[in-house]
C-alpha cells in the first residue's frame, strides 16, 4: 500500500488540481494515505453517486462541489476493491489504480535515459500483467514536458480526469496500473504541457495495435500465438554469416496491392499467407520484402510514413495473424525481411508530433527537423531516448516477430543535414560539417546491437550516395550494415537499356562503371516499387522499342541481374512484365500471367531463380573479389559483355548481346582448351524468344582472342543473354 505523507494544507491544495485535471502528481493526493492508526482514502470518480468499500461496506464521503470522494478509517483492507453506484444506478466492484506501488524499476528507467533498454518495448506501451495478484494492465509513456498525463478510454468516457499517472521524476516517464483493463481494449494518453497548459490526446507511441484508420485510438494488444518455425531460428541464429554465401533472391511485396478480395478489400494477413508462399515458392524467391506494415495513417503513403513503430498494421488484421504469415514463410523456408523507417515520421496532431507539447521526438529548428519534400519530421537522433525507441523498434520486430531482416529506408537523408535542401536551409554539425553525426551514431548503434542480440539477421540500407563503408564494421568507422541497395548500378543500367540499341555503343561505360566499385560494399541489386511508379513507367516500359524489343531488352536485363554479382530484388508484378506503372489502390494485373508473352518472362525469372539458386558460382563470392572476372567489358562496337562467375572450385561464363543483331560465330577468349555447353539462353522459346541456341558443345579453338591463347565459337541471340558451363 503507498505511504505518502504530507499535511492537510498541501493535501487540500492537491485536491484542488486533481479537480483541475492539472497535478503532476496525482498519487500524494489519490488512494490510500496513512497516518499514525488512521488511512485516509481519496477517490475521484466523475460519474458516481456512491463509493464504498466492497469489504466492509463503508461509505465514502463526497467532497462537497466535487467528484472526489474521501473516507478515513481505520480498517482499511490491503485489498481493498471499491463498490460503485454511478449516476444511473449500475453497480461496479473494482480494484482502485492508486492502490499500487510503481512497476517500472528505477533500472530500466537508468537505461532508457542511457539510450541502451534493449526491451523497452516491454517497459513503455500497455502491457497486461498482475500486480499482487490482480490482472489490469500497465500503462506507460515518455513525456517530460508534461504537466499531467492521463490514459482516457471507453473506460472512463474518455475523461483525462479519471486516470492520471504517475509521474517517475527527471526521467519523463509517467505510468499506472489500471486493473481489470484488458486486451483489446481502446485508449489513448491525454497529455498536459506543463509550460502552456494545453492539453493533446495522442497515440500510444509503443502499442502493439491501433484502429483501422480513420479512427486512431491504440489498442490493448497481447500475443497469444504459438510459434512452429523453431527449426528455421534455430538454424538462422547458428549460421550468422550465412547469408553472405547463400542465395537472396527476394520478392518486394506491397501487401494493399499484390492481391484482394473479390470485393476490392484487403486481405488478411492469413489469406495472405498461403496465396503468397504458394506463389514465391512456384517462383522460387529465397524471401519476401513487405513494404512497411508498420501501422500508417495514410495508403497514399505505402507505409513510408508511420505512426507505430511497435504496430501491425490493423488493414490487414490483427499482430497475431502477422506472426502467421511469417511462421508459415519460415515453415515453407522463405524468409521475410520488413522495410522500416526510422528517417522520419508524419506530422498527424494525434500521433508523435510535438507529442508532450514540447519538440519531443523531433528537432524544435525546421531546417533540421523536417523533410519538406516529404512533409515529414526528422527524429533528433541527439536525444538517447528518442534513439532508444527506435532501436528498440528494429529489436522488437526481429525479436517478437522473428523478421529476418530490416531494410532501412533513406538512409542518406539520416546521414546529411543538407539533404535535399538549399544553400542556408540546413545547420552544419559541431565541426561545420555536413554530417549529422548523431544518426551516424545511431545507425552504428544500430546495427551493433542487432547482430549481437539477434545473431544470424541482416539489416540493409537502401543509401544513394558515395558515403564510404556503409556495410564496413562499426569499430573500423563503417556504418555496420550487412548489406547495401546498389543505386548506382541499378541507375546506370536502366540509363543504358533504354537507349535505343543502336546508340548503345556510345554508353557502354554504363554497364562497365560498376565493376570498379563492386567489391566495395555488400550489395543488393534491386529493380524496386521505386522505379516503377511517378510517371516512371513499368519495367516493360522502360524498355524501347516495338513489342518484340521490350520483351526481348527486358529478358536480357533480368538474366544481367540474376547473374551480376549481388543479392537480387525485384518487385511484385515486375516478374511477369506488368505493363502498367504499379498503382497501389488495385491489384496487380494477373490476368497478364496467361498471356503468352508475359507468361514467358515469369517462366524466364522462375528459372533464373532455380539457375541462381542451384548454381554456387552465382552466389557464393558475391562480396568477394574472387567471385567475378571480366572477360571482356570493351566491347563497346557490338554492345557485347562477357565475364565469368566463380565458386571456390569451379566458374561459368556469362555473355551478353545488347543489341537485336544475332551473332553467330562470335570468339569469346578462354585460357585453355575446354569445351562448353549452354545452361541457360534467354532467348529459349519458352520464354517467348526466337530460340536461336547453342545447342552442341562449344569446342576450343587454338586461335587467339580477347588476349586469350583459345577461343570459344559461340551464337549470341539477338538482345540475349547466355550462360556457359565446361563441359563434363
Amino acid at each position: 500500500m503507498a505511504n505518502n505523507n504530507s499535511s492537510r494544507q498541501s493535501l487540500d491544495s492537491g485536491v484542488q488540481k486533481i479537480i483541475d485535471a492539472c497535478h503532476h502528481d496525482p498519487f500524494s493526493v489519490l488512494g490510500p494515505h496513512s497516518s499514525a492508526n488512521q488511512t485516509l482514502l481519496r477517490v475521484f470518480n466523475p460519474i458516481a453517486e456512491q463509493i464504498s468499500i466492497e469489504q466492509t461496506g463503508e461509505l465514502l464521503t463526497r467532497v462537497t462541489g466535487s467528484d472526489l470522494f474521501e473516507l478515513t478509517t481505520a480498517s482499511l483492507p490491503d485489498d481493498y476493491r471499491l463498490l460503485t453506484i454511478d449516476k444511473f444506478g449500475n453497480r461496479q466492484i473494482a480494484d482502485d489504480p492508486y492502490r499500487f506501488a510503481p512497476t517500472i524499476s528505477d533500472y530500466d528507467l537508468y537505461l532508457f535515459g542511457e539510450g541502451n533498454h534493449l526491451e523497452l518495448y516491454q517497459v513503455l506501451g500497455a502491457h497486461v500483467c498482475q500486480q499482487n495478484g490482480v490482472l489490469g494492465t500497465r500503462f506507460a509513456t515518455w513525456a517530460p514536458a508534461a504537466a499531467r498525463v492521463s490514459v482516457v478510454g471507453d473506460f472512463n468516457q474518455w475523461d483525462g480526469r479519471v486516470h492520471p499517472m504517475r509521474n517517475r521524476g527527471d526521467s519523463g516517464v509517467w505510468e499506472l496500473f489500471i486493473p481489470s483493463i484488458a486486451n483489446g481494449m481502446a485508449y489513448k494518453f491525454e497529455i498536459r504541457n506543463a509550460d502552456t497548459g494545453e492539453i493533446q490526446t495522442k497515440q500510444d507511441p509503443y502499442a502493439n495495435a491501433f484502429e483501422m484508420r480513420p479512427a486512431t485510438a491504440s489498442l490493448v494488444s497481447e500475443s497469444y500465438f504459438n510459434w512452429q518455425d523453431q527449426q528455421w531460428m534455430s538454424s538462422r541464429s547458428a549460421s550468422t554469416t550465412h547469408w553472405k554465401h547463400a542465395p537472396s533472391s527476394i520478392y518486394e511485396v506491397h501487401p494493399g496491392s499484390w492481391q484482394r478480395a473479390d470485393d476490392g478489400s484487403f486481405l488478411n494477413y492469413r489469406e495472405i499467407a498461403h496465396r503468397l508462399v504458394e506463389y514465391v515458392n512456384y517462383m522460387g524467391f529465397t524471401h519476401i520484402e513487405l513494404l512497411p506494415i508498420t501501422e500508417h495513417p495514410l495508403d497514399d503513403s505505402w507505409g513510408y510514413q508511420v505512426t507505430g513503430y511497435f504496430a501491425a498494421s490493423s488493414r490487414f488484421g490483427s499482430p497475431d495473424d502477422l506472426r502467421y504469415l511469417i511462421d508459415l514463410c519460415h515453415r515453407s523456408n522463405i524468409g521475410v525481411i520488413l522495410d522500416w523507417v526510422p528517417a522520419h515520421f508524419p506530422k498527424d496532431a494525434y500521433s508523435l508530433a510535438r507529442f508532450d507539447g514540447s519538440y519531443l521526438y523531433e528537432h524544435e529548428d525546421p531546417r533540421r527537423g523536417e523533410h519538406r519534400d516529404w512533409g515529414t519530421l526528422i527524429f533528433n537522433y541527439g536525444r538517447n531516448e528518442v534513439c532508444n525507441m527506435l532501436l528498440a523498434s528494429a529489436l522488437y520486430w526481429l525479436r517478437e516477430f522473428h523478421i529476418d531482416g530490416l531494410r532501412v529506408d533513406a538512409v542518406a537523408s539520416m546521414l546529411y543535414h543538407d539533404y535535399s535542401r538549399e544553400q542556408g536551409d540546413w545547420i552544419p554539425n559541431q565541426f561545420g560539417g555536413r554530417e549529422n553525426i548523431e544518426a551516424v551514431e545511431f545507425l552504428r548503434k544500430l546495427n551493433s546491437a542487432t547482430q549481437t542480440e539477434m545473431p544470424g539477421t541482416v539489416i540493409i540500407a537502401e543509401e544513394s550516395t558515395s558515403w564510404p563503408g556503409v556495410t564496413a564494421p562499426p569499430d573500423g568507422g563503417g556504418l555496420g550494415f550487412t548489406m547495401k541497395w546498389n543505386m548506382g548500378w541499378m541507375h546506370d543500367t536502366l540509363r543504358y537499356l533504354s537507349k535505343d540499341p543502336i546508340h548503345r555503343r556510345h554508353h557502354h561505360n554504363d554497364l562497365t562503371f560498376g565493376a570498379l566499385y563492386v567489391n566495395s560494399e555488400n550489395f543488393v541489386l534491386p529493380f524496386s516499387h521505386d522505379e516503377v511508379v511517378h510517371g516512371k513507367g513499368s519495367m516493360l516500359q522502360k524498355m524501347p522499342g516495338d513489342d518484340w524489343q521490350q520483351f526481348a531488352n527486358l529478358r536480357l536485363l533480368y538474366s544481367y541481374q540474376f547473374t551480376y554479382p549481388g543479392k537480387k530484388l525485384l518487385f511484385q508484378g515486375c516478374e511477369f512484365a506488368q505493363r502498367s506503372e504499379w498503382n497501389f489502390r488495385t491489384p496487380l494485373d494477373w490476368h497478364l500471367a496467361e498471356v503468352p508473352a508475359h507468361r514467358g518472362i515469369m517462366q524466364l525469372v522462375r528459372d533464373l531463380n532455380a539457375l541462381y539458386r542451384t548454381h554456387p558460382e552465382l552466389h557464393t563470392l558475391d562480396f568477394d573479389s574472387a567471385g567475378f572476372q571480366w572477360v571482356w567489358a570493351d566491347d563497346a562496337e557490338n554492345s557485347v559483355l562477357s565475364y565469368r562467375r566463380y565458386s571456390a572450385d569451379s566458374s561459368l561464363m556469362v555473355v551478353l548481346n545488347f543489341t537485336p543483331v544475332p551473332r553467330e560465330g562470335y570468339a569469346i577468349g578462354i585460357d585453355a582448351a575446354e569445351s562448353y555447353v549452354e545452361i541457360f539462353n534467354s532467348d529459349s522459346a519458352e520464354y517467348g524468344g526466337g530460340n536461336l541456341r547453342n545447342t552442341q558443345v562449344c569446342e576450343a579453338q587454338a586461335q587467339p582472342a580477347m588476349g586469350r591463347r583459345y577461343a570459344l565459337s559461340v551464337t549470341l541471340p539477338p538482345l540475349g543473354a547466355i550462360v556457359l558451363k565446361r563441359a563434363e
